[in-house]
């Protein structure tokens, strides 16, 4: 098994504020889209050597895939992304965190997005993704009530 690093998604209350700050900064941010359609639910990415990306979601967004996100938390508001090998290994990873007396975040669970995905959380707050590869026969459309 390979765990490598994936993608950094942030969390921002205002969207439109941040992309145009980060374009300050120099960064190629596109239109940040909403989906699903009219759910007020927003997210961007940036594409970054090695197949990376760097991401930023909206609060709406973020309660669509982590059930643990909470904007008012005090500690972490970031995801980092590890890639893992299998579906399989979210899962294991995830129990051997827990097992280790970690706190945990999403429990394992099939995306919309077609990845088994779930968050771990290190010793100081912020979250880290375990993602599988995409599976293009198990993505959908999510409901806004979120996982």
């Amino acid at each position: 098994m390979t765990t490598t690093f994936g993608h950094i998604n942030i969390f921002v209350r205002d969207m439109d504020a941040t992309i145009a700050f980060h374009r300050l900064l120099g960064l190629d941010l596109p239109e940040a889209f909403e989906w699903p359609p009219g759910s007020g639910a927003k997210h961007v990415e940036m594409p970054m050597p090695g197949g990376h990306y760097l991401a930023f979601d909206n609060h709406e967004m973020a309660r669509i895939w982590n059930s643990h996100f909470d904007a008012e938390r005090k500690d972490g508001n970031i995801v980092v992304g590890l890639l893992v090998d299998t579906r399989d290994d979210v899962d294991r990873i995830y129990r051997a965190v827990e097992k280790a007396g970690h706190r945990v975040g999403q429990p394992p669970y099939d995306a919309f997005w077609g990845s088994r995905y779930a968050i771990v959380i290190d010793p100081d707050g912020n979250e880290v993704g375990l993602k599988s590869p995409v599976d293009d026969e198990r993505r959908y459309e999510p409901g806004l009530g979120g996982v």
